[in-house]
């Protein structure tokens, strides 16, 4: 005769399950996003949206969430998405800097300079000590050939993070279009003290990482090879 053991621990846990709320055994929306900041880290990038999508589905008003499926998105080279992504989170609260700061590089990497300069100086208004907004308005004004206001905002960046040396080098590819070749070189110079890497030809093209576009990296390196 087989002992009624098993068959009542089977019932036991069958009871157990039932009486655990469905909300419990589901993966929660945190647990999601955990894993599609995890799948970021390993740049697994299609699976990592996939997992913060469901937290933002199970998590709507969430901003954060919102904020790190449009930067991931933004990563991914998906920008339409990520655009999409991030006005809906500032349809939530207009004011969410985060979500400003997020899309105005977005718009500053897809080339669209009005609205870069639009978002971040939004942001900046906001919070006055982000060295996030005044660093890529220096960016997007160089590229619109503005270099008084890049210089202007990339001296505050720089002076908001100070160990950053992407405001320095901001401000030295401005100086050098602006025409003052001597100050540009001794700031690149604080750049490399910061960072010494950036004395590399080769490394220039992580500047792509930090927003710099093709054209400026070519500055920075014509600033490099001057002796």
């Amino acid at each position: 005769m087989r002992s009624p053991l098993p068959r009542f621990f089977l019932i036991l846990l069958l009871t157990w399950s039932a009486a655990i709320p469905p909300r419990v055994l589901a993966q929660s929306a945190g647990e999601y996003r955990q894993q599609g900041l995890a799948l970021r880290e390993q740049e697994r990038l299609p699976a990592a949206i996939a997992a913060l999508q469901k937290a933002v589905e199970l998590d709507p008003t969430n901003l954060s969430g919102r904020v790190l499926l449009g930067w991931t998105q933004h990563l991914a080279g998906q920008r339409s998405a990520a655009i999409t992504t991030l006005l809906d989170t500032l349809r939530i609260n207009d004011r969410y800097v985060p979500a400003l700061n997020a899309l105005g590089i977005v718009y500053l990497v897809e080339g669209n300079l009005t609205w870069a300069v639009i978002t971040h100086n939004l942001a900046r208004l906001l919070k006055p000590n982000n060295e996030i907004a005044y660093y890529n308005l220096s960016l997007a004004y160089h590229r619109l050939q503005l270099y008084d206001w890049a210089i202007r905002d990339a001296r505050q960046a720089a002076l908001i993070e100070p160990y950053n040396p992407h405001p320095l080098i901001a401000e030295a590819i401005a100086q050098w279009d602006q025409g003052n070749l001597s100050r540009s070189r001794q700031i690149y110079e604080r750049a490399t003290a910061l960072k010494s890497q950036y004395g590399d030809r080769a490394y220039l093209d992580e500047l792509a990482r930090a927003g710099f576009s093709p054209g400026q990296i070519q500055v920075a390196a014509a600033i490099l090879k001057t002796p």
